[in-house]
């Protein structure tokens, strides 16, 4: 837990400094005097993400000494940065105190960050703001970490429900009648392959102009994930309730979108299922037909987030009438061999979205590289008996499984965002991290969403 606070005299542990230069390399820390002063470099070329990761080392490194208190001198980086690098500094400090949930008996101890040196900038509005969207990373982060057992498709529903009405969004849950009726036939193929039914969460933001075509932000929600009867081996489905971390992010995103009023129309949809065996279960060569009327051949069960992924992006444009289309999910390990943990693959339709989506990347300080879309990768999916495959026929998996799912996006504007390499970590790669589910995605989308209701 971090409470974050304005400095009002009040006793602190350690004081904290954040400057730019120096000799020393970026991101080094060093303590100065008896005063418990700890200085972080951040280095001539200082940037908002540096300050951030700046930050969450310093917070790090005092807790691990006992601290409960932390005083930031923001004069520094204001001067260099502004705003940005203050929302920065306090966003990379409270997402470094992130615990996730723990059911032993344990108490964790509280931390509080005074802020020093904003006096002549709007600090607690740029606090209140960034507080909104590093508590949506967090609800991503606590949802993805959640065991199986305690996040069914049901429950997801139930948390994403309440935490939405609390907040003023719109909720509607479809259940299996309603899905059928609509034709999501490629939903069902994986869906009812489980005990626990699907639910399909519809979450609506209505802060824009009325009548204005929201952006529909799709989320994959496989609660777990087996591989289906192309079953996953031992290590591979350790983490496997991980792969609904785009579900939890797009719900997240909408949640501090609603805190903050931003005044635009967003529309989270998220397929929540569990992809299990038992004999409802889809066998390699099954053919099914999607909602936009398109079928497909299974040639793999564990290529199943494309499955449901499709019918929620046809409904995002059939039903919700979206203008633009972004879907994230964990979608494939070819993306993360490609790419690595710190970089998320896009492909997309659209180069004003997928340039709108990266510019909104380059304030937030997470990675996306756009694959390209060739004529050629398009035939690696073709099927004999379906018009289309859900499994590249000559591999390039990361990109086949984007332009699946474009074929289900037609003329609307799109993004794909893979973030299986980026959605999980078991070591911190940035400072602000922690063993686990990342929250990737939230700040992007979230900073996306306020740069079109901006224009």
């Amino acid at each position: 837990m971090i409470d974050v606070k304005i400095w009002n005299q009040e006793s602190t542990d350690w004081r904290f400094v954040m400057e730019r230069g120096g000799d020393c390399a970026p991101l080094t820390l060093r303590a100065v005097g008896p005063d418990h002063a700890l200085v972080v470099n951040l280095g001539q070329d200082a940037t908002a993400e540096t300050a951030r990761r700046g930050a969450a080392k310093a917070v790090k490194a005092v807790r691990e000494l006992g601290a409960q208190s932390l005083l930031l001198d923001v004069t520094g980086i204001k001067r260099a940065l502004g705003a940005e690098g203050l929302a920065a500094a306090a966003q990379g400090a409270e997402l470094a105190c992130y615990r996730q949930e723990c059911w032993k008996e344990q108490e964790d101890k509280p931390f509080t960050l005074y802020i020093a040196g904003a006096e002549d900038m709007d600090a607690e509005a740029v606090l209140q703001r960034t507080r909104a969207v590093t508590r949506a990373v967090c609800l991503a982060r606590d949802m993805t970490n959640r065991p199986v057992n305690m996040l069914t498709p049901a429950l997801m529903a139930v948390t994403m429900a309440e935490a939405a009405e609390k907040a003023g969004v719109e909720v509607d849950i479809l259940r299996k009648k309603q899905t059928r009726a609509l034709g999501m036939g490629a939903y069902h193929a994986v869906g009812d392959s489980a005990a626990h039914p699907p639910r399909l969460i519809v979450l609506r933001w209505k802060g824009g102009k009325k009548g204005d075509a929201p952006i529909a932000l799709v989320g994959k929600g496989v609660c777990f994930d087996t591989g289906g009867y192309n079953i996953k081996t031992g290590p591979g489905l350790k983490v496997m309730r991980s792969d609904m971390a785009g579900a939890a992010a797009v719900c997240a995103v909408v949640l501090a979108l609603a805190e903050n009023k931003v005044p635009i129309n967003v529309t989270a949809v998220i397929p929540a299922v569990e992809n299990r065996i038992s004999p409802e279960s889809m066998v390699p060569g099954d053919v099914v037909r999607s909602m936009s009327g398109k079928t497909i051949q299974i040639n793999n069960t564990d290529a199943e987030g494309r499955l449901i992924l499709a019918d929620a992006i046809t409904y995002a444009i059939q039903e919700e009438k979206a203008g633009r289309v972004v879907d994230i999910a964990t979608l494939t390990g070819a993306c993360a061999n490609t790419l690595g943990h710190l970089t998320a693959g896009l492909v997309s339709n659209s180069d004003e979205l997928c340039g709108q989506l990266l510019s909104s990347a380059q304030k937030t300080g997470e990675q996306y590289w756009r694959f390209p879309t060739f004529p050629e990768y398009k035939k690696m999916i073709e099927s004999p008996v379906a018009d289309l495959s859900n499994q590249s026929n000559d591999g390039c998996g990361a990109i086949t499984a984007g332009m699946f799912l474009m074929e289900f996006a037609g003329d609307t504007p799109w993004v794909h965002v893979d973030i299986a390499g980026t959605a999980w970590t078991d070591q911190a790669r940035r400072e602000y991290q922690t063993v686990g589910a990342t929250g990737a995605g939230v700040t992007t989308l979230y900073q996306l969403c306020a740069d079109l209701a901006d224009n």
